[in-house]
């Protein structure tokens, strides 16, 4: 009776929201570029015949960037026991659904999670009949779990979490939100510690799994890896003379790109400067950031166009697809204490981390949440976050009271920390706790894909 009055509650709402958030959601698109990209399969409307689909697929939805690198992940892994198996990796984001695209994993289809409207739920169910749905991290749409219900289709959420305040608002609203993930036929969780509130929250005993996180294990996969067209681009803007520490400011959210640069500047003049904000799109206001505050900016997507163009400097991609150097001055583009290297790229960062000498952590200054410090740990690099790591509990508090992280309070603890990862023995010390604490998921993508290869 309760699931009965809260769908009609959440229907005669849904709609009130859709229309209150689509003016956002246009100018995100725009930015985004993701008018382009099939964007009516948004709203259930598909323009590929169905016998072209690969209806009767596995789905995974991942609603945004972190999460389609996660889908993409648990792929890889899957095929790994059944190379043959086809996927439907569904986005939520412009930026999530580029990131899979750009993949390129055969058998796999890219599209759009719909809208969670009961109409646009049931064309996406008919047009790919799939044979089960995999959510990533959350995002358990209550008339999307109805449909599946009612089509008698296996619904997974795979590594779970919920932040405290999400717990807390959850808390609040427990009997309404029972039905609604009591419909989930199995929950991959992180830590054992979550049993309690997921099974307050409605999940059957019998359905939780404590896998580890997915985000956290290395996995099977090769680590970041240094590449040699990755090489080239940092030694144009570096230009002639010795090698300079390169200090990565990762993931940076509007506002923390020229406060990060500052300190770097600060803590050590001579530093190359690399920034990867976490949209790409956001190139434009970075560099004038970036620039108002002093810098010299390079784009990492400009810099390739132009070496593609005319083989000035830099690098060009070969027929395997490998860079190399080439020959000229790269003078123009650097000053010891200027020169910064903007990654406007997407899907990149994972091996950029591997030319890092210290890795730092963005939104975690200036906004909240945080991002992924476990790329930076796997590639061995020490990693250097701020107050502000709430999306990635309790790992950034293990890693504190590990000693495995730099943490900074403001800008001042931020060149502190910057000098003190620098030093090769602190480094060291770092970097091999953190690696000792990513060990403990292990293997959690391998236990996650053997419990959905039993539903």
């Amino acid at each position: 009776m309760r699931l009965f009055f809260g769908l009609a509650i959440y229907r005669l709402l849904l709609p009130l929201l859709f229309l209150a958030a689509f003016p956002g959601w246009i100018v995100k698109m725009l930015r985004r570029g993701g008018f382009g990209t099939r964007l009516g399969e948004r709203v259930a409307l598909y323009a590929t015949p169905l016998q072209d689909e690969p209806r009767g697929a596995i789905h995974l939805h991942a609603v945004s960037v972190g999460e389609a690198m996660l889908a993409l992940k648990l792929i890889r892994e899957w095929r790994i026991s059944a190379p043959e198996q086809p996927f439907v990796l569904a986005t939520g984001t412009a930026t999530g659904h580029a990131v899979a695209t750009t993949a390129q994993l055969t058998n796999v289809r890219v599209t759009y999670v719909p809208l969670d409207f009961p109409g646009m739920v049931r064309r996406y169910l008919r047009h790919f009949a799939p044979t089960q749905i995999i959510l990533i991290e959350g995002e358990a749409w209550p008339n999307l779990l109805v449909a599946c219900r009612r089509h008698k289709l296996p619904v997974s959420l795979v590594n779970a979490r919920l932040s405290p305040r999400s717990a807390a608002r959850y808390r609040r609203f427990a009997a309404w939100v029972r039905p609604v993930f009591g419909m989930l036929d199995a929950l991959a969780i992180q830590d054992p510690e979550d049993t309690a509130i997921w099974q307050h929250l409605g999940v059957a005993a019998d359905k939780i799994h404590v896998t580890g996180s997915l985000k956290i294990d290395p996995g099977s996969g090769q680590p970041p890896t240094r590449r040699p067209d990755f090489q080239a681009l940092l030694d144009a803007v570096a230009g002639p003379g010795p090698a300079r520490p390169v200090i990565l400011a990762a993931s940076t959210h509007a506002g923390e790109e020229p406060w990060i640069a500052s300190a770097i500047r600060d803590a050590v003049p001579d530093a190359l400067i690399l920034i990867a904000p976490r949209h790409a799109e956001r190139r434009a206001q970075v560099k004038a950031d970036l620039e108002r505050s002093g810098f010299k900016v390079v784009l990492r997507s400009t810099l390739q166009q132009a070496n593609a163009a005319d083989g000035s400097h830099g690098t060009y991609e070969n027929q395997e697809g490998h860079g190399r150097p080439t020959h000229g001055s790269s003078a123009d583009l650097t000053n010891p204490s200027a020169a910064s290297l903007v990654i406007d790229t997407t899907g990149e960062l994972r091996d950029w981390t591997a030319h890092a000498d210290v890795v730092i952590i963005g939104k975690s200054f200036l906004a909240t949440g945080g991002q992924n410090p476990c790329e930076a740990i796997l590639a061995d690099k020490p990693v250097i976050f701020g107050p502000h790591m709430e999306n990635f509990e309790p790992l950034a508090s293990r890693l504190l009271a590990a000693k495995a992280i730099f943490l900074a309070l403001d800008q001042d603890g931020l060149i502190s920390a910057i000098r003190r990862a620098l030093d090769p023995a602190a480094a060291r010390a770092a970097t091999a706790r953190a690696s000792e604490l990513l060990m403990r998921h292990h293997g959690a993508t391998r236990r996650i894909v053997s419990l959905l290869m039993q539903a």
